[in-house]
């Protein structure tokens, strides 16, 4: 384990990464300074969870809370043509690729003495954090959406958190939990950069997984972008320890009809480029305004990457399809099935590539409403 320092990114001030802390005092969000590298020797080979990396993660001691997270499969099928690798994180404990950075972040927050938790989310993070709060005993709120999908509600409530559904947008789920921030501590996913710290173990998976190789592309349903911003930080600590020599491309795949990254990215921007959001079935990544959409810009354009916005009438083919090969997924993770069709269709990703779909979300998560949209009926 290793210790960690932030840095605001409006002000620059740095801050040692010992104690509860989820912004600057200027209001600044704030980033953990980049890891030392990491190696293959460092592997802990016998474990299997994000935690065979441990030596990797910015904490100052060992996990106290573990639901077995991580080491998800990373299975290989043929898509228009091409074969593909797909990486299971729906086999995570709470069925998101959210216990990844949660399980880091609970576990920073444990040893810093953190008390009562609360927090924001359209629903796969809220079960996760309070999935993990339960088992580490911490008190929980989490807002959600009046609309947000049954199954995630009663997954987060199943856990014994307080769960407060707020009417309106998404970001109006986040003012009520900023409003809230006097009364418990903001546990944010969004704000909390040990989550991030807790992505990054993606990298190594994918890599060890490929036998210590680097894939020429990632596709990952994006949202607030944590998983972009944990695979950049992943590889460039391989690249610090000499372990590769190139880095994947990075494609953020967006709904359409939300699409904050992609609004930016057209613009040739480098920070937030206000747009007209609607509402979309990919529910996960219904972003309106990200917190680092500076820091994801930059790691999509030092990959070579970009971003895919995808429109309401690809996902509901691409998931059929996902679920033809075995692969049940929430609409939002069939956003990134769709991109995968273009990108192949447009020659941006060839089918010689080895190339990785992140699939982000289980099925089950949503299965009502993935039974309208594939019109399954009956009874049984």
């Amino acid at each position: 384990m290793i210790t960690a320092s932030y840095r605001c990114a409006a002000c620059g001030r740095v801050w040692r990464a010992g104690r509860p802390r989820w912004q600057c005092e200027c209001g600044g969000h704030l980033n953990l300074l980049p890891g030392r590298g990491f190696s293959r020797g460092e592997i802990a080979a016998g474990e299997a969870s994000l935690w065979r990396y441990a030596a990797a993660l910015a904490l100052w001691s060992p996990p106290r809370v573990s639901l077995g997270e991580g080491w998800t499969p990373l299975v290989r099928r043929e898509w228009r043509g091409a074969k593909v690798y797909f990486k299971l994180e729906t086999q995570m404990p709470t069925g998101s690729f959210k216990d990844r950075g949660t399980a880091v972040m609970i576990n920073h927050l444990l040893a810093a003495g953190v008390g009562p938790i609360h927090e924001d989310s359209s629903g796969n993070a809220g079960a996760s954090i309070a999935t993990y709060a339960a088992a580490a005993g911490l008190p929980c709120r989490i807002y959600v959406p009046a609309a947000a999908p049954r199954g995630k509600l009663v997954q987060i409530a199943a856990s014994g958190a307080d769960v407060r559904a707020i009417p309106g947008t998404r970001q109006d789920v986040t003012e009520a939990a900023l409003a809230a921030t006097g009364e418990s501590f903001y546990a944010s996913h969004n704000w909390q950069p040990f989550f991030i710290e807790g992505t990054k173990t993606l990298a190594f998976e994918i890599w060890e997984q490929l036998g210590f190789r680097t894939p020429d592309n990632i596709l990952v349903p994006t949202g607030y972008g944590s998983n972009i911003l944990g695979l950049e930080r992943g590889f460039d600590e391989l690249e610090r320890a000499g372990e590769i020599a190139a880095r994947p491309r990075f494609f953020a795949v967006q709904a359409e009809n939300c699409a904050a990254f992609a609004a930016a990215w057209s613009a040739g921007a480098d920070s937030f480029v206000p747009f007209t959001g609607r509402p979309t079935i990919a529910d996960g990544i219904a972003t309106a305004k990200p917190v680092r959409v500076a820091e994801v810009l930059a790691a999509l354009r030092r990959s070579q990457g970009g971003v895919v916005a995808v429109a309401e009438a690809e996902i509901a083919p691409a998931l059929a399809t996902l679920g033809g090969l075995g692969l049940f997924v929430e609409p939002t993770s069939a956003t990134a099935g769709a991109a995968l069709t273009r990108l192949l269709r447009d020659g941006t990703i060839s089918a010689g590539q080895t190339s990785i779909v992140v699939l982000t979300g289980s099925g089950l998560k949503a299965a009502d409403r993935i039974g309208e949209l594939l019109e399954v009926g009956g009874s049984t």
